[in-house]
């Protein structure tokens, strides 16, 4: 827990020192939604657990209220995934106070145990209905005060949990936390982000983006992605590597690589890269682990941007001797 304490301190309070939050996936990373399948979905989906957890933080000393904004949060519609007959309801939930990120099974890749704890602020279930196909729904007004208070992450907490009731259909979504209830504005200084990430990938041969960063403590990291179906490539940039081939997964499996993590890396971000070879669909789920066994937080806005890899030229010119 020490060890936790300390990785998550130096990763988070960077947090909101240099971000603000913008819409989740962020346009940076290239992904088209957020996916959250049926509990009744078949492991070829993409979906491993049909749950899906993120947390916003806000610094400690903003005051005004903020919205938590849905962006197609019916399942039924143009972004969605139809196994036939649409059938799937889907419960978005908002989580503050105390417990909501410092409960361990919170921070954890899969949702066991104690995950849905905090306070529940708000809560709502959507079904196939198209009054929200394309639209926002907005959660709030919602107190900052009313977020968990850490020193860990310097700031105050949220939680929203995705997560499938009944059906097999895949719910495609985005968020925003926003200042205002009918506009996408962001809050100064907060970031959004995730342990485990379920996402629908473009529909056209692409470049896609995940931003974990990398501690001080960290000295190798595991990524493990799911129903990748052998697509494409997965490759690790960093500002001291240029290129590093992850593993792929097939249809409906798991694969994983282990990654040492040099000096020049650390206090860093990393941008896992997930070309994808086709223009067909695919939704997969990826996360990262430390050498401890430790989730990885993923960032909606990369730390200190997307890394670029430092070049070392060590060029040596001789002197033309004249004729």
């Amino acid at each position: 827990m020490k060890i936790m304490k300390q990785i998550l301190t130096v990763v988070l309070f960077l947090v909101v020192i240099t971000s603000q939050a913008q819409r989740v996936p962020n346009e940076s990373e290239n992904i088209d939604y957020l996916m959250t399948f049926g509990k009744d979905a078949s492991g070829d989906t993409g979906d491993d657990d049909h749950v899906q957890i993120f947390f916003f933080v806000i610094p400690h000393n903003y005051e005004e209220p903020i919205y938590l904004r849905v962006f197609d949060p019916e399942v039924g519609g143009k972004h969605d995934e139809i196994k036939g007959t649409a059938n799937t309801k889907m419960k978005y939930s908002i989580y503050g106070g105390t417990g909501t990120f410092s409960n361990e099974d919170a921070r954890q890749i899969d949702p066991k145990g104690e995950y849905k704890s905090g306070n529940l602020l708000f809560s709502k279930v959507f079904d196939n209905r198209a009054s929200y196909d394309s639209k926002w729904h907005t959660f709030g007004p919602i107190n900052p005060l009313e977020g968990e208070a850490s020193d860990v992450v310097s700031g105050r907490v949220f939680k929203i949990i995705a997560e499938s009731l009944t059906g097999d259909d895949g719910n495609g979504y985005r968020y925003f936390l926003s200042v205002d209830p009918n506009r996408n504005l962001s809050v100064q200084g907060a970031n959004a982000f995730a342990y485990e990430y379920t996402f629908k990938l473009p529909a056209r041969n692409t470049i896609s983006h995940i931003y974990p960063f990398i501690d001080n403590s960290v000295v190798s990291i595991t990524q493990s992605n799911f129903d990748f179906d052998k697509n494409g490539e997965i490759l690790i940039y960093s500002v001291a590597k240029n290129r590093h081939v992850g593993s792929i997964s097939g249809d409906n499996t798991w694969s994983s690589s282990k990654h040492d993590i040099v000096e020049g890396e650390k206090n860093t971000t990393m941008d896992v890269q997930i070309l994808k070879r086709d223009a067909s669909q695919n939704t997969m789920s990826v996360y990262i682990m430390n050498q401890y066994n430790q989730p990885i937080p993923f960032f909606a806005v990369p730390i200190g941007g997307p890394p670029k890899y430092k070049y070392d030229l060590n060029l040596n010119f001789k002197k033309q001797k004249d004729k």
